[in-house]
């Protein structure tokens, strides 16, 4: 993996750029992933929210409910819809962000070391 590593959505309106390795690699199976995605299970990066930077575009929120707390803060983008980030609560910084995995422009180095939320597989 080459830092920094860049990605962006299916239309090309959104690009972003990280700074940083990513602190966790991983397959979410939580029932709200399976849902925004129609797939048993989200692939996804999380690194601190301080090394993802839009170099292109503006995502558009939406926000789910999260058993965790609060709403999930789920960014798309707002002219093809590619949901770009997830892993963030609504009001105040996120510490972390979370990135789709099928977003980076090399997907090739990813490797999943954990699968989380397994119970709504």
């Amino acid at each position: 993996m080459k830092i920094p590593f860049t990605g962006g959505c299916s239309c090309g309106a959104i690009r972003y750029e990280c700074t940083a390795k990513p602190t966790m690699m991983f397959k979410c199976h939580c029932r709200d992933c399976q849902q925004l995605t129609g797939s048993g299970f989200v692939p996804g990066v999380l690194l601190p929210s301080g090394a993802f930077r839009l170099t292109r575009g503006q995502l558009r929120y939406h926000f789910t409910s999260s058993i965790a707390r609060g709403k999930h803060k789920r960014g798309f983008c707002p002219e093809c819809g590619s949901r770009i980030t997830g892993g963030e609560f609504e009001g105040g910084q996120s510490q972390f962000v979370g990135i789709l995995a099928g977003t980076l422009d090399d997907p090739s180095w990813f490797q999943p070391q954990m699968d989380i939320f397994v119970s709504d597989a």
